[in-house]
């Protein structure tokens, strides 16, 4: 009898998976394109080209003028985006993985020529006394198999690729605060004479914190470069004493999140200047602070009288100002003063009191200062241990004739001196 088979409608739906299935399966293609894109932005190669194109970034921005508008540009803003990502990225590649092979160790495959591998056979052991002497040793120590034939797997400071990995983190904790600082930092210069005082920083309502120059002392070598640099300043808050610093050469003060530096100094006068009559219209500082023809110079107006003064120093060593008169219509009078009495310029009285100097400092508030400091901080401790402390791994297996041993360090590690301990602590 021949076998007839039932045809479906042509038209009869066809069946689909549950939609609890088809959902799992979407998720799942989607978990494993997240893994696959996790992992290509955690690859090191890729994080050391982004660190590469960073650095030549920066340098490019101090190499060029007004290279400090490309660290505000979009391009650079998503450089840091992309070294943050990788960061991360490569971390939570590798941290679980790390984790798991501290607290539960894996074993070692014993491959002949490898230089960083060490192998020894040993007289039979018993198992319960190899996995005392292994922790006596300072490993962690995994026992597979029966009890005749036994493997033991061992670490041995596990933690230091822990921190290699933590380096990672460190790193965007840095790149943080450049950027950080980078986007809210504010900085601001001004000159002082001393006696003189300036807020530290731009004017905002509220904000009163300033410094004022107390004095400046300064020794120069045989060869006219600068021995000492000592730049004693008081800190104010409300118009009020609030501290007193030395600011030296790489020792800024601190003050209101403020680090303020000594950043340049040059010479100053101290004038006297009165009308024929005795009125006076000057008692104060100038700072030298521009050129001519080589030559500190600097200007002072005279309110209310339409005249200003040229200055210009004339002979360092000898200490005479060159001091010109001028008026609506161009130079009424020049003289050469030295310090002491009174000269008649023109129809003024001009008193060089003495030479005097002025320091331009600069004040930054970086918010981003700290995460800088701490994440390298960071880095270079958990690069101390990874290198320093490298970890080590082992086998130690039960064989027909005896024990055969298995030693791996990390790179730059020499495993010599770490199996003849092991050798010497198992016989």
């Amino acid at each position: 009898m021949t076998s007839s088979r039932i045809s479906p409608p042509p038209h009869a739906p066809t069946e689909r998976p549950p939609l609890g299935t088809a959902f799992a399966t979407r998720l799942d293609r989607a978990n494993r394109r997240a893994d696959r894109l996790l992992r290509v932005a955690g690859d090191p190669r890729l994080g050391i080209a982004l660190l590469l194109l960073t650095g030549l970034a920066n340098a490019a921005a101090a190499a060029i003028p007004d290279g400090a508008t490309l660290l505000h540009s979009p391009i650079y803003l998503g450089l840091l985006g992309a070294v943050l990502l990788s960061g991360l990225a490569s971390v939570a590649v590798r941290t679980p993985a790390a984790w798991r092979e501290w607290r539960s160790p894996t074993g070692v495959v014993e491959r002949p020529g490898d230089s960083q591998q060490r192998s020894a056979s040993l007289p039979p052991l018993a198992v319960a006394d190899a996995t005392r002497v292994l922790q006596r040793a300072g490993y962690r120590v995994r026992r597979v198999g029966r009890e005749k034939r036994w493997t033991l797997h061992a670490v041995r400071r596990g933690y230091a690729r822990i921190a290699g990995i933590g380096s990672h983190l460190a790193l965007v904790l840095v790149v943080l605060g450049v950027a950080l600082g980078g986007a809210l930092a504010t900085e601001t210069s001004f000159s002082l004479l001393p006696g003189e005082q300036a807020r530290i920083g731009p004017a905002r309502e509220g904000f009163t914190d300033a410094v004022r120059l107390d004095r400046f002392d300064a020794e120069f070598g045989t060869d006219g470069r600068p021995s000492r640099l000592d730049t004693q300043v008081t800190f104010l808050r409300d118009g009020e004493p609030a501290g007193s610093e030395l600011l030296q050469v790489n020792r800024p003060g601190s003050f209101g999140g403020y680090l303020v530096h000594g950043w340049t100094y040059g010479p100053a006068v101290r004038l006297r200047v009165e009308t024929l009559a005795g009125r006076p219209l000057l008692d104060n500082g100038v700072p030298l602070d521009g050129t001519d023809a080589g030559r500190p110079s600097g200007a002072a107006d005279l309110p209310g009288t339409g005249l200003a003064l040229g200055l210009s120093l004339v002979d360092a060593d000898a200490n005479t100002l060159g001091v010109t008169v001028a008026g609506a219509g161009g130079a009424i009078d020049t003289a050469v003063l030295a310090p002491g009495e009174p000269t008649r310029i023109g129809p003024l009285n001009v008193t060089l009191v003495r030479f005097d100097a002025y320091v331009t400092f600069l004040s930054r508030n970086d918010p981003g200062m700290g995460l800088v400091f701490g994440g390298s901080a960071l880095l270079v401790t958990l690069l101390a241990v990874a290198l320093w402390l490298p970890r080590r791994r082992l086998t130690l297996r039960a064989t027909a004739d005896g024990t055969r041993l298995v030693l791996v360090a990390e790179r730059f590690d020499d495993p010599g001196p770490e199996l003849a301990r092991l050798e010497r602590l198992l016989r």
